[in-house]
């Protein structure tokens, strides 16, 4: 039984790793169609956001199955409800890689105001969070978690300097109103993808020590 139950985990370990790839891949996928004005790409990220909720199921009902059937100790139960936890920050952060290119198709073929060089940087770095927090799962390395936690305010400090920029260009020309509120919701959605990855992270501290971050 109980090796069945190792079997099972490392089976959830390799979907959560292939439910990681998809989510770097929405990520970057949306932010290269904003850039390069790629309607195309743009309506094929959307689309993609199905194949990210599916396996947000897939792995659910794994996890259902591993508590009905195997009957896992108190350390067991940590790390399936942290994955439970995890893909729910997951899916959030397919649904906000659409959301970005729910506005690339709302800008068009308008030319920019600004060049996107703040914000490619932003998703850069979340990507990262995302990439070493699905990491520190798999190799239950509660060091890389906390820098992952810590590595937020590099995506924070970006969102500042972009809402700074753009606060400026409303105030150099009003007609940039438009485009400005666009980019500041995508820096908005950037930055909750960095929430979601610390999200990812704490979860991962949970599951290794028993204590979750914020109630230390």
């Amino acid at each position: 039984m109980r090796k069945q139950f190792q079997v099972q985990m490392t089976d959830l370990k390799r979907s959560l790793i292939e439910m990681g790839g998809y989510i770097e891949y929405a990520i970057d996928t949306a932010v290269k169609a904003l850039i390069k004005q790629d309607v195309a790409a743009a309506t094929k990220a959307i689309e993609f956001d199905e194949v990210i909720d599916q396996k947000e199921r897939e792995i659910e009902s794994a996890c259902m199955r591993l508590l009905i059937q195997q009957q896992p100790v108190a350390s067991d139960l940590r790390k399936i409800s942290a994955v439970l936890k995890i893909i729910t920050d997951m899916e959030r952060i397919g649904d906000q890689s659409a959301d970005i290119s729910e506005i690339t198709l709302l800008l068009g073929k308008d030319p920019y105001i600004k060049e996107l060089k703040h914000i490619s940087l932003m998703a850069e770095a979340a990507i990262s969070m995302v990439h070493k927090a699905v990491d520190a799962y798999v190799r239950e390395d509660t060091n890389l978690a906390i820098e992952v936690i810590q590595s937020d305010d590099i995506v924070d400090g970006f969102f500042i300097e972009i809402r700074e920029e753009l606060c400026d260009l409303i105030q150099r020309n009003v007609k940039n109103v438009h485009q400005t509120f666009d980019f500041m919701m995508i820096a908005k959605y950037l930055e909750r993808i960095g929430d979601h990855a610390t999200n990812i992270a704490e979860w991962v501290v949970y599951s290794t020590t028993g204590s979750h971050p914020r109630e230390v």
